[in-house]
């Protein structure tokens, strides 16, 4: 068994980091037929239950997976992954009750929560969401959690400097448009701005933040 594979490219060396679009807030749902309705009395029924209780994720590696694996850690429950290949089986597990929770992208559990189908139970970011303004954050329980799903646009290595402040500076205006901030809002997401510099020192806190958390609690691939 290895730690996690090298891509066969270099995230620093081979791209241009040229904005930083959106962060995807998450959220810790379960399914309703888990007696649990806070983070607080997961925690509790987990202890209770050591090796019972499951969570999906979109796979080995994924933001899913990760964020299942430092709650894990941080909460000290023995909580078992189950790897699915992507969000859309993962999910439909969950609504079907082969699993217990997941830590998901808000955008992808909202719509299921807002039916009732799944139960929310906390924001994964650290803070609240204006999207459920009433559902607290992990970290209100389990302080110092905090987890980010964000995404970004990027460029070939190389590219000219004045073409990157340009694209930057238009993609802001876009995102920024109270049409976009209200969508947005309304999904769980929200534009973060950066200019490119800060971006790329963003993007390389993150990618040692998460080294460090697949190092600490040990994720492998078989």
């Amino acid at each position: 068994m290895s730690l996690l594979p090298a891509m066969p490219y270099d995230t620093i060396r081979d791209f241009t980091p040229i904005v930083h679009l959106m962060d995807a807030e998450g959220l810790l749902v379960v399914h309703p037929s888990v007696a649990a309705a806070t983070v607080p009395e997961l925690i509790a029924l987990a202890r209770a239950q050591p090796g019972k209780l499951s969570y999906a994720s979109a796979g080995v590696g994924t933001t899913s997976h990760l964020a299942g694996e430092l709650f894990k850690s941080m909460a000290r429950v023995d909580i078992v992954h189950i790897p699915y290949k992507g969000n859309v089986p993962a999910i439909t597990d969950l609504l079907g009750g082969q699993t217990a929770m997941i830590f998901a992208t808000m955008p992808t559990v909202l719509p299921h929560v807002r039916a009732g189908k799944l139960r929310a139970l906390a924001v994964l970011g650290i803070a609240r969401s204006p999207a459920l303004p009433d559902v607290p954050t992990v970290a209100e329980s389990v302080p110092g959690f905090e987890v980010t799903n964000w995404i970004g646009l990027f460029g070939p290595a190389g590219m000219s400097p004045s073409i990157v402040a340009r694209l930057n500076s238009e993609v802001q205006k876009i995102m920024r448009s109270p049409e976009i901030e209200k969508r947005l809002e309304t999904e769980g997401a929200k534009f973060v701005p950066m200019s490119p510099k800060q971006f790329a020192a963003f993007q390389k806190a993150e990618m040692a933040k998460w080294a460090k958390t697949i190092k600490d609690v040990n994720i492998k691939v078989d």
